[in-house]
């Protein structure tokens, strides 16, 4: 618009240099002092314009420190928020890691507890283990001095019932622990190169059997055992060696105590060894008499039958 008035300006200058009417020249002066007018009322419109533009922009920047203030605070509290944060996490990550590790040493506590529980038991199974053997082997070995000792006073029975055949010679006692041997030598109880007990020998075998009798937690077993001299060519045709010999005699002792002895069937057993178990050299006739003999032993049964026998 301003652009306008001055252009009017112009034009009515030029004009009045020309030659213009009188008529034309009020107008124009008319048109010009409208223009003024315009003008300045133009003029005074843009100056306060500016003015407010002025006021609107001082504003805006006012907004625009403010808006930089506030976005600068913004991104301090971001910052921080961020620091928080990272500080947040790697508390957070390691509070995790802590976690684990704790949670690995109480697998493994609770492994090691689960353990010596298990020790425990098994500590305790074994010691039930071992206080039941104790009490096993105690009863054995209560069992074991009981028989032992019931060994002896057979031993002091036979002693004293073959008394005078023991202290001729004749016949040896001999206890070793809980094993006891009655060795008697050939003539005790037979002739020579017989199989058949004599009737001196019966005797003796009914001494011996009234203490065996009486005998309940002892094996007995009759051995048969003879010198290294071949059977005699009369009585070959009976013994043809001195195993049928010595297994006569021994099979025979057994039949005397149990048919008129009344020693257990059960607890007898009847051998014969020959020349295989010599006590002595058959080399002379001293040591030949020794080896012609019956031995009556008697060893322990199964030791778990005497402790059921010793039970109170």
């Amino acid at each position: 618009m301003i652009a306008r008035i001055l252009g009017i300006i112009l034009v009515c200058g030029t004009m009045l240099v020309g030659c213009v009417t009188k008529g034309t020249h009020v107008a124009t002066l008319t048109e010009l002092e409208q223009a003024q007018k315009a003008l300045t009322k133009t003029a005074g419109e843009f100056d306060a314009y500016k003015k407010q533009a002025t006021g609107q922009i001082a504003g805006l920047e006012t907004d625009k420190a403010k808006l930089s203030n506030d976005l600068l605070a913004a991104q301090t509290v971001s910052a921080n928020t961020q620091r928080d944060l990272d500080r947040t996490t790697a508390d957070l990550n390691q509070a995790l890691a802590s976690r684990k590790e704790m949670e690995a040493k109480a697998n493994d506590l609770e492994q090691r507890l689960q353990a010596e529980k298990a020790t425990v038991t098994r500590l305790q199974q074994g010691g039930e283990a071992l206080a039941a053997e104790k009490e096993r082997l105690e009863k054995e070995r209560a069992a074991k001095a009981a028989e032992v000792e019931r060994l002896t006073r057979t031993q002091q029975e036979l002693s004293r019932s073959l008394q005078a055949e023991i202290e001729r010679g004749d016949i040896t006692i001999k206890q070793v622990r809980d094993r006891l041997t009655i060795n008697m030598v050939e003539k005790v109880l037979f002739n020579s190169g017989q199989a058949q007990v004599k009737p001196d020998g019966l005797k003796v075998l009914t001494q011996v059997s009234d203490v065996l009798k009486n005998v309940t937690d002892k094996q007995i077993r009759i051995e048969g055992h003879t010198d290294n001299v071949p059977i005699g060519v009369k009585i070959r045709d009976k013994f043809p060696t001195n195993w049928e010999l010595s297994t006569a005699r021994a099979t025979n002792v057994v039949r005397f105590f149990i048919q008129q002895g009344g020693v257990s069937r059960e607890s007898l057993e009847a051998v014969g060894f020959a020349d295989t178990r010599p006590v002595a050299s058959n080399d002379t006739e001293g040591g030949r008499t020794e080896n012609r003999r019956i031995e009556i032993v008697l060893y322990p049964k199964d030791l778990s039958h005497v402790v059921e026998e010793v039970k109170p």
